[in-house]
C-alpha cells in the first residue's frame, strides 16, 4: 500500500514512516496541508493519514476539498483526544476512520488494513493465486505449502501484484507504488526486483507465475 502521511510534527511523521516501512508499506511524508492536497490530487495513493492540525491548510479543509473533487482515497484522521467535534465533523465530511494521539503504530497499521479490506471488499487477510498464498497478518508467503522467504521490498512487490492478478503493471507504476521513485528510464531497480522475486517464487515449479509482457511490464497470473 502506498500511504501519504500528512503530519507537521516531524518526530511523529518519522516514527510513522519508519513503522509503516518496516511492515512493507510505501509511505510518503509531507508536513503542510497545501502539500498534502497537491500530492493527493496529483498522485495515486492507497490511503492518506491526515493530521487535522496542519499549517497552511488544516486537515479538515484538505479532506473537504478532496471529497469535493470526488477523490475517494481512504482517509484516516489524526486527532487530539479532546477533539470530539473535529472527529465528528471529519467523519461527516467523508473520513473513513480516525485515530487519537498518542497512538501505537500497530493500531495505525491495523486501521489502514481494515480500511483497505472494507473498501476493496476483502474480508480476509489472505491473498491467493493458485498454489501461492500471501498472509498480510503473519507476513508469510507459501507456494505449494513451502514457505518462501522474502525481503520487505519483495513482499511489498508481491502483495502489489497479487492484489490485481492478471493486470499488467508498467515499470513506472511499480516504481511509484513499491519503491516510491519518480520513474527514471535509466534505472533497473524494477527489473532486478522482479528477477529476484521470480527466482524465489517460480524456481522449481512447472508453471511460472511472475510473467513479463514484452514492451509493457510485468504481471502475476497462473498459466501462460
Amino acid at each position: 500500500m502506498r500511504i501519504l502521511i500528512a503530519e507537521d510534527e516531524k518526530k511523529i511523521a518519522a516514527f510513522v514512516r519508519k513503522g509503516l516501512s518496516e511492515v512493507g508499506f510505501n509511505p510518503t511524508v509531507c508536513h503542510r496541508g497545501d502539500d498534502a492536497l497537491h500530492l493527493a490530487s496529483t498522485e495515486s495513493f492507497d490511503a492518506l493519514v491526515l493530521d487535522i492540525m496542519l499549517p497552511g491548510r488544516d486537515g479538515l479543509s484538505v479532506l473537504r476539498e478532496l471529497r469535493e473533487q470526488r477523490n475517494r482515497v481512504p482517509i484516516i484522521l489524526l486527532t487530539a483526544r479532546e477533539g470530539l467535534s473535529e472527529r465528528v465533523e471529519g467523519l461527516n465530511l467523508g473520513a473513513d476512520d480516525y485515530i487519537t494521539k498518542p497512538f501505537s503504530i500497530e493500531e495505525l497499521i491495523a486501521r489502514l488494513r481494515a480500511v483497505w479490506r472494507r473498501l476493496s471488499g476483502e474480508g480476509l487477510s489472505l491473498l491467493q493465486l493458485g498454489e501461492l498464498t500471501l498472509n498480510l497478518t503473519t507476513r508469510e508467503v507459501r507456494r505449494a505449502g513451502r514457505k518462501v522467504e522474502l525481503t520487505t521490498r519483495e513482499f511489498a512487490l508481491l502483495e502489489y501484484l497479487m492484489r490485481s492478478p492478471g493486470r499488467v503493471h508498467t515499470r513506472t507504476q511499480l516504481c511509484e507504488h513499491v519503491w516510491d521513485y519518480h520513474f527514471d528510464p535509466g534505472t533497473n531497480v524494477v527489473d532486478v526486483g522482479i528477477q529476484r522475486l521470480r527466482r524465489k517464487i517460480d524456481d522449481g515449479h512447472a508453471v511460472p507465475l511472475v510473467q513479463t509482457v514484452r514492451g509493457v511490464g510485468y504481471t502475476l497470473k497462473a498459466g501462460l
